[in-house]
């Protein structure tokens, strides 16, 4: 039925490519196409035996636009899927327009050198006008909106967990359970325990500039930034228990302002151990997070991509972790005219995602999702020209891909709220 390109080939790309190959009526034929070609050729030999979809390899440089263009000519696919890093989102999509491709990815677009004089003009500008100093935003893939409408392709931004599976409880919410909705708090649980003493359940570079920089959450329309990691509370989740979470800055808060205006308030909260932080702050107070580059005994390198070498590979986790995860969203609004708070989350245990594709929760989350909008595309479900995120679509399908392919939605109608 249809023919994907998928870019990259690490953790969450497995899962994707894993999850795939499980619907061989959609999936027909799948290219792995990565910078190592020997990985993806190692995943290919694995699943072959045991899908009917056609998988073939390719090696690509997806900071290079021509490599792009030349792979998606000659395979000829019906989307690209791109799970590579999202330093590389303005590469690929500039390659799929030239190629008249309909688009898709996990995470919204951020530059690798922060320093770049031109880059950080804008930035700063976009600082002062917007209000948030995260690194990473919308702006640069919603700018691409006309470039795909005029061409009459799709591209689908961040399609993963938080953002995109998120974004789709929203839609549902809204469509559902609600007449208005005041308050909207997004919380990422992870209960897991890879026995390490430091180690990031996705790519370090990213994870850690994440986690580093400002919170900030929207309120009444606008931006409210605080210092890292200053807001903190404690939150029983559903089969993990009490865990301390704290207020990040996250990019889904950005496009559920923009989509659904008249919420009050939006945030996102995730959960870390004091061990983790204490060693972050650490890493940061060092100079180890840092991405301006240095010379050390005439090689210039970056601290954090250093950093990254000498962590383990979050890919290599899998058979170490265990417990479970819990992202959902909690809800306050109305309903009929009566006040109503609903929360609408999934449950997802390490070891099972192990035994089933053999990887741990947190790239099971987001590989998953990633397949699902590949599937909602490809099956026509959600098609309309343009650059869009997950809840301007129907969720009604998505999440019922969710439920069976792997993350099934569970509902509390009488959450506990977040202060």
């Amino acid at each position: 039925m249809s023919k994907v390109l998928v870019i990259g080939c690490g953790g969450v790309a497995s899962v994707a490519i894993h999850k795939c190959c499980q619907v061989s009526d959609v999936f027909t034929e799948l290219c792995i196409a990565s910078r190592t070609k020997s990985k993806c050729d190692a995943l290919a030999e694995k699943l072959a035996p045991t899908t009917k979809t056609k998988i073939t390899t390719a090696q690509v440089d997806a900071d290079d636009v021509d490599q792009l263009i030349a792979l998606i000519k000659s395979y000829q696919p019906d989307l690209v899927m791109n799970i590579a890093l999202p330093y590389q989102d303005l590469t690929i999509m500039d390659a799929c327009l030239a190629c008249g491709v309909n688009y898709m990815d996990t995470a919204n677009y951020e530059p690798e050198n922060t320093d770049d004089p031109e880059w950080r003009a804008i930035y700063e500008k976009r600082c002062k006008e917007a209000g948030f100093s995260a690194y990473f935003d919308y702006s640069w893939q919603w700018a691409y909106k006309k470039k795909f409408e005029d061409a009459g392709l799709t591209a689908l931004l961040g399609c993963g967990f938080d953002p995109g599976v998120t974004q789709a409880y929203c839609a549902y919410a809204a469509k559902h359970e609600f007449d208005t909705i005041d308050t909207i708090d997004i919380l990422d649980c992870n209960g897991g325990d890879h026995g390490y003493a430091f180690a990031t359940n996705f790519n370090p570079e990213i994870n850690l500039r994440e986690v580093s920089a400002p919170g900030s959450y929207m309120e009444n329309g606008r931006w409210v930034e605080i210092p890292a990691m200053s807001i903190k509370r404690e939150y029983d989740f559903d089969q993990v228990g009490k865990k301390d979470m704290y207020l990040l800055h996250h990019e889904e808060i950005e496009s559920l302002g923009k989509n659904f205006p008249d919420v009050k308030r939006i945030r996102f909260f995730m959960t870390f151990g004091q061990s983790y932080l204490d060693h972050m702050r650490c890493l940061e107070d060092v100079g180890m997070l840092s991405t301006t580059p240095i010379n050390y005994n005439g090689q210039e390198i970056v601290p954090i991509q250093f950093l990254k070498a000498l962590l383990p590979d979050p890919a290599s986790l899998g058979p170490r972790t265990k417990g479970k995860t819990n992202i959902g969203c909690i809800f306050t609004g109305t309903k009929d005219g009566q006040p109503k708070t609903y929360y609408i989350y999934n449950v997802c245990d390490h070891q099972e995602c192990y035994r089933e594709v053999g990887s741990q929760a947190i790239s099971y989350t987001t590989g998953v999702p990633a397949m699902c909008g590949a599937l909602m595309m490809l099956t026509g479900q959600w098609t309309k020209p343009g650059v869009y995120t997950v809840e301007e679509f129907n969720p009604d399908p998505f999440l019922d891909a969710l439920d069976k392919y792997g993350l099934p939605r569970s509902e509390n109608r009488a959450p506990a709220l977040v202060d």
